[in-house]
């Protein structure tokens, strides 16, 4: 018997719930995605959720928040039983979600995002010297230093994802429930939002804390619910479990190895050779090669520019190549265009903003690279572009109830199932993938590596982007290391350690220890 399958989930303390759900369940139509969930959270104790894409959390979250309104069972907020008409009103009642998604006004600062439809006022009039001052001190205390005047459109995602949270916080709040909100943040900022958790739950709060980073999860959480398969598993003694009795739990089996086995591709001649790329303002001057059965990692710290690299590149930003060879041919690449027809294939880190039409459905999203393929006349073939997508969804696990669902609708892994599947349309000889598994569980997460090395394996050449020091390690044949828009270094083999990409990322020695996670 496995050690997970020996643990047994445990009671409800006796101290009172600040949120009490009891027989919650969701039904759309036929398909079920929530049933049963019975779960009490209290004040001063962190809770985290966890469980694959697809288990139910995200639902779960908007019941909580007044987003979606349950098909059974009820909630009780200080004994009280509750059924909220709208966010609105759960956040009037103290239940404050911090969302997974970038929910803010691109076009506004971000002092008039956290505070749109409460501003404050003084003497009949906008005070606006008092809400930049309050947003500077509430971004102080998440440890950025953005400026309240920023244009929020142009920030990072770490950036956003900070001021979302700030705004979130502004609110009242008996419970707080974070939704991944560590999916796109250094690993600096993970640190000084953890240490912001934990001081909410110390001053009385209660928290509720869904992540995929489940080293996060063992570090802060009192009590750990699993869902499978939209049910719970059981609630749990996060003092009990490792983060291995946590996926074991989560996917109902072992997971004896994450990353497949490296050794079993020959690597043969250069397919991508890059020489003097620069990108104005992030990139100096940068030349490498990959070649076919190759997985070729990119690893740095915050503003080394590895995306923007990239970007360069491929004409997705201004940039500059000395020489670009595909398949030892010369081209140009003046357009993202151009960069598909030359064989380059390109898997944004940002899969909601740039990569998937969020409002389409699956196939239009799946064949929108190719069209080509499917449009020989002035009519779209719809019977083949049906045919490509049930061949996409078999081949690439992607799970749905229904063909007929929007890209919005599904999971963050099967979302990143798609775009690669959409990528590989256009049958690319190099495959560059930025965060392959940002915001995905471990199930997928195994996958996705999976489908990285059958690539390699079809002779294609992958170059890996990564935050994540251990993907890189676990995955990559080569490791490149860019600091300050150059590359400080080459690992390989046994010398690809956490502590030697440090080294490289910061240009100093001692730094052993530091989490296995670096962000450009």
């Amino acid at each position: 018997m496995s050690r997970a399958a020996a643990l047994e989930p445990v009671a409800p303390l006796a101290a009172p719930a600040v949120l009490a759900v009891r027989g919650i369940g969701k039904t759309y139509g036929a398909n079920t995605v929530l049933s049963e969930i019975d779960l009490h959270i209290r004040a001063g104790e962190i809770h985290a959720v966890i469980g694959e894409n697809g288990a139910g959390k995200s639902t779960f979250m908007k019941i909580l928040s007044g987003h979606v309104a349950p098909t059974t069972g009820t909630l009780a907020l200080g004994g009280r039983p509750v059924a909220f008409s709208g966010p609105a009103e759960a956040e009037a009642a103290g239940i404050v979600l911090v969302h997974q998604e970038i929910l803010l006004a691109d076009d506004l600062t971000v002092a008039e995002n956290l505070f749109l439809g409460r501003e404050l006022t003084r003497r009949g009039m906008i005070d606006d010297a008092s809400m930049r001052r309050l947003t500077r001190e509430r971004l102080a205390s998440l440890g950025s230093s953005v400026s309240p005047d920023a244009i929020v459109g142009t920030l990072s995602l770490a950036d956003r994802q900070l001021v979302q949270i700030a705004r979130a916080l502004l609110e009242s709040h008996q419970l707080v429930i974070f939704d991944e909100p560590t999916a796109v943040l250094t690993s600096e900022e993970v640190e000084t939002l953890l240490a912001l958790v934990r001081q909410l739950r110390d001053a009385g709060a209660a928290i509720l804390y869904i992540s995929h980073r489940l080293d996060e999860v063992e570090a802060l959480a009192d009590r750990v619910t699993v869902l499978r398969d939209g049910r719970m598993v059981g609630s749990f003694d996060g003092a009990e479990l490792t983060q291995a009795d946590m996926a074991r739990l989560m996917v109902g089996r072992e997971l004896s190895t994450l990353y497949p086995p490296k050794g079993a591709v020959a690597i043969g001649e250069p397919r991508l050779e890059v020489e003097n790329a620069r990108v104005p303002g992030f990139i100096e001057d940068v030349s490498f090669t990959v070649r076919s059965g190759e997985i070729l990692g990119f690893g740095g710290m915050i503003g080394a520019g590895r995306t923007e690299l990239f970007e360069g590149i491929l004409a997705l930003r201004p940039g500059r190549v000395g020489a670009l060879l595909v398949d030892g041919r010369a081209v140009r690449i003046a357009r993202p265009i151009d960069a598909i027809e030359a064989g380059i294939g390109y898997l944004t880190e940002d899969r909601k903003g740039k990569g998937l039409l969020l409002d389409e459905g699956m196939a239009p999203n799946l064949t929108l690279s190719a069209l080509s393929r499917f449009n020989p006349g002035l009519v779209l073939d719809g019977k083949r572009e049906e045919a490509a997508l049930g061949e996409t969804i078999a081949r690439y696990d992607i799970r749905v109830r229904a063909r007929g669902v929007k890209a919005g609708q599904l999971s963050g892994g099967n979302q990143q199932k798609l775009l690669l599947a959409k990528v590989m349309m256009t049958d690319p000889s190099v495959v560059v993938i930025d965060e392959p598994t940002r915001g995905i569980d471990i199930g997928n997460k195994s996958q996705i590596y999976a489908f990285v090395q059958e690539l390699a394996r079809a002779g294609k050449a992958c170059i890996v982007i990564s935050s994540e020091m251990q993907e890189l390690i676990g995955i990559c044949d080569r490791l490149l290391v860019i600091r300050n828009g150059r590359i400080a270094g080459e690992l390989a083999g046994e010398a690809m350690t956490e502590d030697a990409v440090v080294m490289l990322a910061t240009g100093a020695a001692g730094q052993a220890g530091t989490r296995g996670e670096t962000q450009a």
